[in-house]
């Protein structure tokens, strides 16, 4: 399969410069010539609107999306976690790389763990994140936050916060992990967190089948059914909403989550099948959660925001 260069599409911070480097090197370790190319999108010029007032996840994709279809790239690299559910025309998730720790964590201003206490305030611009900490610290106070992995860390030294909540995967890619203060195993993660995903053109087959070679495909199962848990739920990025699928033998297990904004009301639904009848995971389990008015009111109240 001949390419003269195989162009990544990326943006310049230095977490998606990691990841796109990383693809480049197995790509490399396959016989292929790479040459990254750095776009800035919305959500690296803006950083004084919070992500959503801003439209969602699309802020950080389509930049490179107008990109992959102007012909300008061949793949774009993405936090899985940051592509919307419903894709452009013409263009597709082609491979999903193994997952990294797909937990939260708190990095904390000063100390370790999590500050005691009825008035702290916490950094994050995570619908999904404020609401399940306030549902567990109730007395705490958050403050959006946004910018790069080094901006943000940079700013919980600069304010007068107790910290920030972060992605393990994102400190850990970029040798931060000694930043982290304590892991969040009670938070229940964005879907597709700590995946890394390449999109190129649906009608490049020889890209597709050389990005084959880079494809997990127990990664790609799980946050597959996270992200149908998404879709169906119609979250998008505003939604206060945690999913998470784990293969353990021969079954699935997904734990699927909604709070409120205000972290008051909590509704969570617990699944496992097995892995072949894992298809209709994540509409079962969004459908079984779409019975519960809470969860209907809660997602009646996002809708009214935007």
């Amino acid at each position: 399969m001949a390419f003269k260069i195989i162009k990544i599409g990326t943006r310049d911070s230095v977490l998606a410069t990691w990841q796109a480097e990383h693809v480049a090197a197995k790509l490399k370790s396959n016989g292929f010539i790479t040459e990254l190319v750095f776009i800035k999108t919305e959500g690296d010029r803006v950083l004084d609107t919070p992500l959503p007032l801003m439209g969602g996840k699309g802020v950080f994709t389509k930049a490179l999306d107008d990109a992959l279809l102007a012909g300008e790239i061949d793949i774009a690299v993405h936090s899985f976690k940051d592509i919307p559910t419903r894709l452009p025309e013409g263009l597709e998730v082609c491979s999903i790389l193994e997952r990294e720790d797909p937990r939260d964590v708190f990095v904390a201003k000063s100390g370790s763990g999590i500050p005691e206490g009825e008035d702290c305030v916490i950094a994050t611009s995570s619908h999904r994140r404020g609401g399940q900490w306030l549902n567990r610290f109730p007395g705490h106070r958050l403050t959006d936050i946004r910018g790069n992995v080094q901006t943000r860390l940079r700013k919980i030294r600069e304010n007068n916060w107790h910290g920030a909540i972060f992605a393990a995967a994102g400190l850990k890619r970029v040798g931060l992990e000694g930043e982290i203060s304590a892991y969040l195993d009670w938070m229940v993660p964005a879907p597709a967190q700590g995946a890394v995903a390449v999109m190129c053109r649906s009608a490049d087959k020889a890209i597709i089948r050389v990005l084959q070679l880079l494809h997990h495909s127990e990664t790609a199962l799980c946050t597959k059914t996270e992200r149908r848990f998404l879709q169906v739920l119609e979250g998008g990025c505003s939604a206060p909403l945690g999913a998470f699928a784990r293969i353990e033998g021969d079954s699935i297990h997904f734990h699927g989550l909604m709070t409120s904004l205000d972290g008051s009301i909590r509704e969570e639904i617990k699944m496992f099948i097995p892995v072949e009848q894992s298809a209709a995971l994540g509409d079962r389990a969004a459908e079984a959660m779409m019975e519960r008015e809470a969860v209907m009111d809660i997602l009646s109240e996002i809708r009214r925001e935007q």
